[in-house]
């Protein structure tokens, strides 16, 4: 046998025996590879002593106790992510467990096969919650079938729930809180209390992690493994990532909305030259940014309170102005810092609003006010020291990539609606949005990562169809699928469904669209503006217009995408869709929603919602 000169050897090993090694050991859980060691240990102290060479000869390192159990033990992971938090810490705490030395598996929650629930011993779950109490879309299913009634009684699992959310959101973690409650439940015990984490969750998570590993190894009777030469090398951590921005230089920032437009729509092109970050088509660009001064200056004015003063925390010194501009979120609230403001206040009304039964009124206040109205709206004492402690750390935005890298190489591309309008006589101000469009000029830099989104990918076939929905800046990572289906030359239809207020002002890379037209790369246009008829139209009014070719196109096995709103366009796309397939595929209600479930498990209805 020839030997397989492109793999790289290891240590003493030839490329062909490397290679074969390799074979042998990928898949394997740790205590496998803990008893392959052993059993490679034996091999070479008996040959050493002139013992036989073949394994048939040599009496089998004993399997530990703890290897010789069913195989139910093991930790589960199923994580349910939508921006990409959960998958981050399932994936790490995968990590670890298996560097403690139990066997460990990790499912994305719409992978996890449900029949296996009854047989496990050990199960965590990563769970974020999207929006205002909903579960991702990739653990809908998941959610479901939990919450069901065909989940069985669990009387010999134990468990441990994470859970992410957004705390500017009333139903903060509800979706891994319902969990947790129906394991409880089906008879399962904890392994430990559930943890709630904010946008903030490294701290929370990672102490969460440690325990839940130590926990889970003493529950299954594993002693710490001892230290050995790991087959198969850590994956190497990327140099840039969300912990680690890299400071990227803007070449281009330009408004691609007309002088009426009701918003300030940008178009934004940096350089990743030398970052080695790779993107591909769906994906998100993270950004970090700073808060616009004017918000700054409304805070400190409301708080009473000088910018100049120094506030000692997370390890530094910095003045107040500091923390609120690069290190404290001032445009989101969140209730913890109401539920601090209210009790500082002694405001019955905000306690009120804050009380189980008001949710409408908490959240219309969420939505609508910033750190500064609330300060204004209920006086209270705050020291600087205080409010930095009670306001919760910045944390980044992400934006719909709008390119594909192998057609504008080192850049990356993404479409910001600048948040700027009156409120209550106020004007209000979105903190990301508005750094970028700020960054003008030969200088401009910004902190960038990307952040991957496995969810909201093109067919990995070229030749299928594509239909892809997304109004407003919804429409962005849309010039990216189509950038990259040129550079496929891929055979597929595409089929772009688009909406705004207006055409003239905010028919966003409308030249973009008439080239691809123009190429034959783009087939059908379907648009929708709501404010240039009488009577308002949106995307939900087209697709059903549309019902008899889009119901054929899907049946023939096209992806179907939407993107943007998940408050109203969202859930409106969705009613109209299974009401297209009501009317065109002589389904009932129950039947048409049952279609659409069956095509996101196939991933060919997906979903980038914000």
């Amino acid at each position: 046998m020839a030997a397989n000169s492109s793999v790289v050897p290891l240590g003493p090993l030839d490329s062909e025996r490397s290679g074969l090694l390799k074979r042998v050991v990928d898949g394997l859980e740790p205590s496998s590879l803990h008893w392959l060691s052993g059993f490679a240990a034996g091999v070479a102290h008996a040959r050493s002593q002139g013992a036989g060479a073949l394994a048939g000869e040599l009496p089998l390192p004993a399997v530990p106790e703890a290897t010789r159990q069913e195989p139910t033990a093991r930790l589960a992971v199923v994580y349910g992510s939508q921006t990409g938090n959960g998958k981050r810490i399932a994936d790490r705490l995968g990590r670890a467990a298996e560097a403690a030395g139990l066997a460990v598996r990790v499912y994305a929650a719409r992978d996890y096969p449900l029949k296996d629930l009854a047989r496990e011993r050990f199960l965590t779950i990563v769970m974020s919650t999207h929006g205002d109490g909903d579960p991702p879309d990739d653990a809908r299913s998941f959610h479901e079938y939990m919450l069901g009634k065909r989940a069985p009684r669990l009387e010999n699992l134990a468990y441990s729930v994470l859970a992410l959310g957004d705390s500017s959101y009333p139903k903060y973690c509800e979706t891994g809180r319902q969990l947790d409650e129906r394991l409880e439940s089906l008879g399962a015990r904890r392994l430990l209390p559930r943890v709630d984490c904010d946008l903030d969750y490294e701290r929370p998570a990672g102490a969460w992690l440690e325990q839940l590993v130590e926990a889970a190894r003493d529950g299954m009777g594993i002693q710490p493994p001892a230290n050995v030469t790991r087959l198969r090398p850590p994956q190497a951590e990327p140099q840039y990532s969300r912990e680690r921005p890299f400071t990227a230089s803007v070449l281009e920032n330009q408004r691609i909305t007309g002088r009426t437009a009701t918003k300030d729509v940008r178009h934004v092109e940096i350089s990743l030259e030398k970052s080695g970050l790779r993107y591909e088509p769906g994906d998100a660009l993270g950004v970090w940014h700073d808060n616009p001064p004017e918000v700054v200056d409304g805070v400190l004015s409301a708080a009473g309170l000088p910018g100049d003063q120094m506030v000692t925390g997370d390890g530094k010194v910095a003045p107040l102005r500091q923390w609120l501009t690069t290190a404290r979120e001032i445009t989101r609230l969140t209730r913890p810092f109401l539920i601090e403001h209210a009790r500082r206040s002694a405001d019955a009304g905000l306690a009120e609003t804050l009380s189980p039964g008001h949710e409408t009124r908490l959240r219309d206040l969420l939505k609508n006010m910033q750190v500064a109205d609330v300060l204004r709206s209920w006086p209270a004492p705050w020291t600087a020291e205080a409010l930095v402690q009670a306001l919760r750390p910045i944390a980044p935005r992400l934006y719909s990539i709008a390119s594909s890298q192998e057609s504008v190489g080192d850049e990356v591309h993404v479409a910001v609606a600048v948040i700027d309008y009156e409120s209550g006589g106020e004007r209000r101000h979105g903190a990301a949005s508005t750094h970028l469009a700020s960054l003008t000029g030969d200088e401009a830099t910004v902190r960038v990562f990307v952040e991957p989104n496995d969810r909201f990918r093109l067919p990995a076939d070229p030749s299928r169809d594509v239909i892809m929905i997304g109004p407003g800046t919804g429409v962005a990572p849309y010039r990216g699928f189509l950038q990259q289906r040129e550079v496929q030359a891929a055979t597929g239809r595409n089929w772009l469904v688009f909406g705004a207020r207006h055409f003239d002002s905010e028919f966003l890379y409308q030249a973009d669209w008439q080239d691809a037209m123009r190429k034959g790369l783009l087939h059908r246009v379907d648009l929708a503006f709501s404010r240039d008829r009488s009577g308002r139209s949106y995307v939900q009014d087209r697709l059903r217009e549309a019902g008899a070719d889009l119901y054929a196109w899907l049946k023939g096995g096209a992806s179907i995408y939407v993107c943007g709103d998940a408050e109203r366009m969202a859930p409106d796309v969705h009613v109209a869709l299974v009401d297209v397939a009501a009317a065109h595929g002589g389904l009932d209600r129950e039947g048409a929603e049952a279609w659409l479930r069956a095509l996101a498990d196939e991933r060919r209805y997906l979903r980038d919602v914000y």
